[in-house]
């Protein structure tokens, strides 16, 4: 279907270098998007931009500097970005009481600074142009707290990025669309590694009433509707993606 089509357009995708970040990359590029894959690893951005036929940027999502000279830098070279997928994120697991300020600040830095530092400079020119989308990746962790493991900073951050998601939903609307999505849990290398503490992973899939984790290529699939004109009357969403997870 036509509405789907999103050949030619640039999208950026923060911390496309692996994981869910990579699936986004593959299936934007095999809609023929122009793929971008901004990563503060740039030896394993470049290898999937080589994959996919994008190409790499070292990218801070922390340094708001870095995120102003990459937007304005790529503009110059390929044009403003027509899609941006905030993807770049980290997660630190322990007991409130026992986290340490760093580690907290970190969290938010990264996960909700790094979304915000990245939509202002990648959106601004969106804005201006009068069109674009915008997609922060969220999780199901912002809408409810999971156990057994402690994550408040994760938690917290992410539930911020929902809120900014609506806000900036509201204040470019009618220029550009701004949504997120929120996965559940996913075969990822860093959700495989829990295998390793069962206490855990058998409670993670006890609660999926589908009885599996998502496919990154599920979670890709959500973002490319949602940065497609398929979603055309589609703006200040979080659309969750975690098997009925949320549901109970």
């Amino acid at each position: 279907m036509k509405a789907f089509d999103i050949s030619g357009r640039l999208a950026v995708i923060t911390g496309g270098a692996t994981g869910i970040g990579r699936a986004i990359a593959e299936v934007l590029a095999e809609g023929g998007a122009r793929v971008v894959i901004a990563d503060r690893d740039l030896p394993r951005a470049e290898q999937t931009a080589r994959d996919i036929g994008g190409e790499a940027l070292l990218l801070d999502v922390t340094d708001p500097d870095a995120c102003e000279t990459a937007a304005a830098g790529l503009a110059a070279r390929l044009g403003p970005a027509q899609i941006l997928v905030n993807n770049a994120g980290i997660v630190q697991n322990g007991p409130a009481l026992e986290t340490a300020l760093e580690d907290w600040r970190r969290v938010i830095d990264v996960d909700l600074h790094g979304v915000f530092h990245t939509a202002r400079a990648f959106g601004r020119p969106m804005v201006a142009a009068g069109s674009g989308s915008v997609v922060n990746i969220s999780s199901m962790c912002g809408e409810i707290v999971v156990f057994p493991q402690a994550q408040a900073a994760y938690n917290a951050a992410k539930a911020g990025v929902n809120m900014l998601t609506k806000s900036l939903a509201v204040e470019w609307a009618g220029k550009v669309r701004v949504n997120a999505v929120a996965p559940g849990y996913t075969a990822t290398e860093l959700t495989l590694a829990g295998r390793s503490r069962p206490e855990w992973f058998d409670r993670w899939l006890q609660g999926i009433p589908m009885g599996r984790l998502a496919d990154p290529r599920e979670i890709a699939t959500a973002v490319a509707f949602l940065a497609s004109d398929a979603a055309s009357y589609v703006t200040g969403t979080v659309l969750t993606v975690d098997g009925g997870y949320t549901a109970l």
